[in-house]
């Protein structure tokens, strides 16, 4: 019986990649580091606690993780707030109060700050369709890990096998699958060099995973 959609939300809910990929190279031009694209690609679906405590390891910065953190936060918050054209992505708002409406508990689990989640789903008016919101920047591990998507089940009331994540990245998708949950991963124009070989699911429009089609899965 499917009782609860865990859903992620850079990528799938909005695409503010572009806006943290300029706030992140703002941050290593500030600290006197290149990243590759290579590396950089590497980061999606992790915590920001988490990439800046490799690059501090990695390039052997004189500033704490935390530093970098908020470099990269202040930036962030000031191009999300500049940026009027960041839209929802395509047919996700539809898909979101289908679930809602067919008595699905909704959780946001999502890698990024709770602030900048609160920021997102206050702007386009998400929060009364989800039950949960949970930031991956207050566990103690990052997303490969699947402790944010088992915490979301438990969140949500339900047992792996009654719930199903949706996700963009690489290491969102490893996560959902180390957590034993069924996962859709969501291929959209905005995906890039991402590996969906451990996903359940592959989908690129929000049509595919209606929630008639996917009760019938659980069912």
């Amino acid at each position: 019986m499917l009782k609860a959609v865990l859903l992620d939300m850079d990528g799938v809910i909005v695409d503010t990649e572009p806006l943290h990929q300029k706030a992140y190279k703002f941050m290593f031009s500030e600290v006197g580091i290149e990243v590759s694209d290579v590396v950089y690609e590497g980061f999606t679906g992790q915590s920001t606690h988490a990439i800046c405590s490799f690059l501090c390891k990695n390039f052997k910065l004189k500033q704490s993780p935390q530093e970098l953190v908020q470099l990269k936060r202040d930036r962030f918050t000031k191009l999300f707030h500049e940026d009027y054209a960041l839209q929802l992505l395509h047919g996700v708002e539809k898909l979101i109060k289908d679930y809602h409406s067919s008595v699905l508990t909704l959780v946001l689990a999502s890698s990024a700050s709770m602030f900048t989640i609160n920021n997102v789903t206050k702007r386009f008016g998400l929060d009364q369709y989800f039950s949960t919101k949970l930031s991956g920047a207050d566990l103690k591990a990052s997303k490969p890990h699947p402790e944010i998507f088992i915490n979301a089940a438990k969140a949500a009331d339900a047992l792996a096998n009654e719930c199903f994540v949706i996700e963009d990245s690489t290491n969102g998708i490893r996560a959902a699958h180390k957590a034993g949950i069924y996962c859709v991963a969501y291929k959209s124009e905005h995906s890039k060099n991402q590996d969906y070989t451990l996903a359940d699911m592959l989908i690129s429009d929000y049509k595919e995973i209606a929630f008639k089609r996917m009760n019938k899965k659980f069912n």
